[in-house]
């Protein structure tokens, strides 16, 4: 019995080390990301993809875009979308965002908040 064992462990011996240098690679690559996140200053409006307003993220306040198709609530430097009127509600539901580079989108009403930094700009070349 304990040879049968035993041929087995030496059988999957490769994949039990693949699989677990596959999991430390990954917690590690989780863990950079969360270290070299930046908190954003600015919650940047797109509509069409045409910039519509830069909002602070330290100045709280209600925000309605798009002629009032959504609402976007700024406040204690987080950003969120209270109210949209496409019929999914997934840009309600992606929470609040406050990271560089974090992003809420809704397809069917053309509009994408996306949280930038001090000092980052739009790029016009690309």
């Amino acid at each position: 019995m304990n040879n049968k064992i035993g041929t087995t462990f030496k059988k999957y011996r490769f994949d039990i080390i693949i699989i677990s240098a596959l999991v430390v690679i990954s917690l590690l690559v989780l863990l950079i990301i969360n270290i070299t996140k930046k908190e954003g200053t600015v919650a940047v409006v797109e509509i069409d993809g045409m910039i519509c307003g830069e909002y602070p993220l330290d100045n709280s306040g209600v925000y309605p875009l798009n002629n009032g198709t959504n609402v976007l609530v700024i406040e204690e430097n987080y950003a969120y979308l209270n109210y949209s009127s496409c019929p999914d509600h997934i840009c309600e539901n992606t929470g609040k965002i406050r990271y560089v580079g974090e992003t809420i989108v809704c397809l069917p009403n053309r509009l994408s908040i996306t949280i930038r930094g001090a000092g980052e700009g739009v790029d016009f070349v690309s």
